[in-house]
């Protein structure tokens, strides 16, 4: 009896000892736990305030159907009642499931379809996206994993105190197995649905690799066939450069070979990279006529400029007058592209005639000029003479014969080696036009006006050079008529030159 006496006592001791540690472990688990603050924890803990709300409802609602409606106590329970309704609504998603959003395996959905290299960019973030979403189920594998560890170690320690206390820990260790049923389950979804995202990645990340290197190979045999066109037009320009000696045909040829390089290379990768390619040409046939009458001017310039391009009727370095309306300029072309002809005006006789002295300036002439407009090209064909006048008025009394052989002998002595440049051209030009005859001698002809005549010489001259040729043609003829005594340029000169003479008669004044 004394022996048993001994063994309460030891037993109770040892009672005394285990219960406050194994407490003390629990408190220390569940201390870890809640430091974690893991999404899963929050959602449990969610799932279970949904089961205590659910219950309380339930008791509220016995207690109401025992107690008078009016009472004051039932409308305390009332609002009560609303409340937890309240947050029964709002808890409402982990009535059952409370995981469902963590261990649903993410659907692989709108998968990019790799048929151009801009696609490829779509495909690369695609695949990071998709490695992304399986690092996050890992992440959430590995928490999940360390929760169900600790949790393992919580269930042992109620189990112990449940043995030492049976009445007390019954409740605890109900709930923790509860607890751990629930996260195993979850345990065992996660995995599943990572093992067939993992497979189901892995599948669409092939494929896409597989188009991105399908694009890649296509990309390089385009980019191959775009260097091959850029070569062969680097050759055809070369070789312009080379055989072509007329600088102005060199760069007309360079400009066309310019062009139809940019459309080839625009047309390998349209034909390269567009499934439909009669669809394309239809809708730019529709767009391409709604824009030719909204941008009229814009397509007529376009069209002048295939125009000037295929029929070579102007190049760069002609010289060219263009009259719109009241408007005339002359100059020399310095370039023409698509939309516009661009000139360097020049000083010629028409600065000081129509455009009050001013020239030196740049103008951008449209190309539908050639439409709508009148150009005239002195330089066409090589051709770079043009037929340039000076006119002198006379009076009725002079000699109209004398004054004729003059004019005529000083301009084809100054004008001599242009009329002999344009006979050649002109010559030469018979193969393309209809020239009946070539006359390029100077011509004189007399006209007559209310108070004398009006001596007008035509000749040829450089369409470069038309003022300075005029200027010494002007000032022979009229040195000339000053010289003689029966050709007088008015009557004012006539009265001087006849008092000269008498003057130079008089007794005395011979040398």
């Amino acid at each position: 009896m004394r022996g048993f006496s001994v063994f309460l006592l030891l037993f109770g001791l040892l009672f005394a000892q285990s219960v406050p540690e194994l407490t003390q472990k629990l408190d220390s688990l569940n201390k870890k736990l809640e430091k974690t603050d893991s999404i899963w924890l929050q959602k449990y803990k969610n799932f279970e305030d949904y089961g205590k709300i659910s219950l309380e409802i339930a008791k509220i609602q016995n207690s109401l159907k025992k107690l008078d409606s009016n009472s004051l106590e039932a409308n305390s329970l009332k609002h009560s009642l609303q409340a937890l309704q309240h947050q029964e609504k709002l808890l409402e998603p982990y009535k059952s499931n409370p995981f469902k959003g963590l261990i649903e395996k993410p659907s692989i959905a709108n998968v990019p379809n790799i048929n151009s290299p801009l696609a490829i960019v779509t495909g690369l973030s695609f695949i990071k996206a998709m490695h992304a979403k399986l690092a996050a189920l890992e992440q959430h594998q590995k928490a999940l994993a360390q929760i169900v560890a600790t949790i393992y170690e919580e269930l042992k320690i109620l189990q112990e105190l449940q043995n030492l206390e049976p009445s007390k820990w019954e409740a605890s260790l109900y709930a923790q197995k509860v607890k751990q049923i629930e996260f195993e389950n979850a345990q065992s979804l996660l995995k599943a649905s990572l093992d067939a995202y993992s497979k189901d990645m892995e599948e669409t990340t092939q494929a896409i690799k597989a188009q991105i290197k399908d694009q890649l190979f296509k990309l390089f045999y385009v980019l191959l066939i775009v260097c091959a066109s850029v070569v062969v037009a680097w050759v055809l320009k070369h070789l312009s450069h080379k055989y072509l000696y007329n600088d102005e045909r060199a760069y007309t040829i360079n400009k066309a070979i310019n062009f139809i390089n940019a459309n080839v290379v625009v047309l390998i990768f349209l034909f390269a990279y567009l499934e439909n390619v009669s669809y394309l040409f239809t809708m730019l046939g529709f767009v391409g006529a709604g824009f030719a009458i909204a941008m009229r001017d814009l397509f007529m310039s376009v069209l002048g400029w295939l125009t000037i391009i295929l029929k070579g009727s102007v190049h760069v370095g002609d010289r060219v007058t263009v009259s719109k309306d009241t408007s005339v300029y002359v100059g020399d072309v310095l370039d023409i592209s698509m939309l516009y002809i661009t000139l360097f005006e020049a000083v010629t006789p028409t600065t000081y005639l129509k455009n009050n002295g001013q020239a030196g300036r740049i103008v951008f002439v449209p190309n539908n000029c050639i439409f709508n407009g009148m150009l005239t090209n002195y330089s066409h064909l090589g051709l770079k003479t043009m037929w340039d006048s000076v006119d002198f008025f006379l009076t009725f009394d002079s000699n109209q014969e004398k004054a004729q052989e003059i004019a005529a002998q000083i301009a084809a002595k100054y004008s001599k080696e242009f009329s002999q440049t344009t006979a050649v051209q002109l010559t030469k030009m018979r193969t393309k036009y209809a020239l009946r005859s070539i006359e390029t001698e100077p011509k004189v002809f007399l006209m007559t006006e209310k108070d004398g005549l009006r001596l007008y010489v035509s000749y040829l001259t450089n369409a470069y050079a038309t003022l300075s040729l005029r200027s010494q043609i002007t000032s022979a003829i009229v040195q000339a008529f000053l010289k003689t005594n029966d050709v007088f340029l008015s009557p004012t000169l006539k009265e001087m030159q006849t008092k000269q003479e008498k003057q130079s008669d008089a007794p005395g004044t011979g040398v």
